[in-house]
């Protein structure tokens, strides 16, 4: 896999270069934000820093998502909650916080590659995450080969996380595809059937929230 890893660091470059290397994947490194866009062709991946000498990084996975939609690994030392909320915001598809262990990092890396290949290879009204598969066509929903009995409401809420495995989700979006508007939706009745929807799964993890962002279907 081709791997672009944005980080003016050298130290922090060096390792996280070496060990992606290790782990067979082929890496570019580039140290401004403007040397980002004549190396992004061919790349699989973005390990994005958002400290850079010349811009800000969350500028340029605005831009990013503007022109690709090749998955993008923030790994910055931003920890703060609005930082995380900003970056899922606009389409990180992970954040790794600074210091990170190399091992974690690669894990991550695998991960958010594995989930793009399979939303690309599976048809567009099957999705399956784990022993989880939602047929979008017919709407129905099997757990373990057995079906599971979900309210429409349910399924709707399923559907839209399904529609985006493994990937960040807001209670806002939540909200305008299955009630039709955020604004006039009434917030409490969707955590009432994501509680319902987590019981029924009987899957913990699966349906994670993300404090302060919303939810996201399947582990990271």
């Amino acid at each position: 896999m081709q791997v672009l890893v944005v980080e003016d660091d050298d130290g922090v470059a060096g390792a996280v270069v070496e060990a992606l290397a290790t782990h067979g994947h082929r890496v570019e490194r580039v140290g401004r934000a403007v040397d980002v866009w004549p190396h992004l062709r061919g790349a699989d991946l973005v390990l994005l820093d958002l400290g850079l000498p010349d811009g800000d990084g969350m500028e340029v996975l605005r831009r990013l998502r503007r022109v690709t939609t090749t998955p993008v690994l923030v790994l910055t030392a931003r920890d703060a909650e609005r930082d995380v909320v900003r970056g899922l915001r606009l389409g990180a598809d992970d954040y790794l916080v600074k210091p990170v262990r190399l091992r974690e990092l690669l894990a991550r890396v695998d991960a958010v590659v594995r989930r793009t290949r399979a939303a690309a290879a599976a048809p567009a009204d099957v999705v399956e995450i784990e022993d989880l598969r939602v047929d979008l066509t017919a709407r129905r929903a099997t757990v373990g080969g057995s079906e599971i009995a979900l309210t429409a409401k349910e399924f709707d809420i399923l559907a839209a996380l399904a529609r985006r495995p493994g990937a960040a989700v807001s209670r806002q979006q939540l909200l305008d595809e299955v009630w039709g508007d955020a604004y006039l939706a009434v917030s409490r009745s969707l955590d009432v059937h994501l509680t319902s929807l987590r019981n029924k799964l009987g899957r913990p993890g699966l349906l994670a929230t993300i404090r302060g962002f919303g939810y996201r279907l399947g582990r990271s």
